[in-house]
């Protein structure tokens, strides 16, 4: 991750026109982007047009950054507009397609195929469980738990008081843990991923 320091440094140069710096910039934040666009979207095609778009929007309006501010936070924030006008102009994908956790494995062929089936097991449960979440509860626990960002940074984000993302916060995992309990083989598969 870039210093505030340097990130603002590339930022002083791209908005004089430095290419080196702007491809420096894209390429520091469009694995987090694309990420962020996966879990939001589920749907690589999409995540990729928004990234792309993004990253034209910011090289589009550079100088009107103010470095006061995270770059990350500018740039989540033009993708994320992006998405929403997409979704309101087209039908929305399905909240489970793209989600990918990931388990170890050795290189044993029993070991790597229980792997798979440990995977498939979490993806159903994940699957169940995010898509009862509100779209903007799917878009803050992306943020929090995928992302890594603060209770800060997502409030800053969504311009929203950071009482009211942790009370989304609580609310979507309350929902989530419900949504598997309800389901009692899904509820049992979840025992079996965890131990």
């Amino acid at each position: 991750m870039l210093s505030k320091a340097h990130e603002n440094r590339l930022i002083r140069r791209a908005q004089r026109g430095d290419g080196a710096a702007i491809e420096e910039l894209i390429r520091e934040h469009q694995d987090a982007l694309y990420a962020f666009m996966m879990r939001l979207c589920g749907r690589p095609d999409v995540a990729e047009d928004m990234v792309q778009e993004a990253f034209v929007r910011v090289i589009k309006n550079i100088d009107r950054f103010d470095t006061r501010f995270r770059f990350s936070t500018w740039l989540f924030t033009i993708a994320r507009r992006l998405y929403v006008n997409h979704i309101q102009k087209h039908r929305p994908a399905s909240d489970s397609e793209g989600m990918e956790f990931w388990a170890s494995a050795s290189d044993r062929p029993e070991d790597m195929m229980a792997a798979e089936e440990k995977r498939d097991h979490l993806r159903r449960i994940l699957d169940v469980a995010v898509a009862c979440l509100t779209p903007l509860q799917r878009e803050i626990v992306t943020l929090f738990h995928h992302q890594s960002w603060s209770i800060e940074a997502v409030s800053s984000h969504l311009s929203m008081p950071e009482g009211t993302i942790k009370s989304h916060l609580h609310r979507a995992r309350k929902r989530m843990h419900d949504a598997i309990s309800s389901d009692e083989s899904l509820a049992r598969k979840a025992e079996e991923v965890m131990e």
